[in-house]
């Protein structure tokens, strides 16, 4: 690297993504999150955690999710009994 600036910029590339690859980014996890369903092959508490980790990702990425727009989907999201 020719100096600390371009230094800086790969490896803001490389752990933090440019402006692009975090909008991309947080645009899959917005599709996810619209998409959230429960797959069959997972229990309860394994749902409960991929959920929470969706959501922690969307608000790190800027979004407010609240917790009872969270509940809902969460409660959509599980088969009917």
């Amino acid at each position: 690297y020719k100096d600390a600036k371009s230094l800086w910029e790969a490896i803001k590339n490389m752990f933090g993504g440019n402006k692009e690859s975090n909008k991309m980014q947080k645009t899959i996890l917005e599709l996810n999150y619209e998409n959230f369903a429960v797959s069959s092959q997972e229990g309860i508490d394994k749902t409960y955690d991929r959920f929470q980790k969706l959501i922690s990702q969307l608000e790190i990425h800027g979004d407010v999710i609240l917790q009872e727009d969270a509940n809902l989907k969460l409660l959509r999201s599980l088969p009917l009994a």
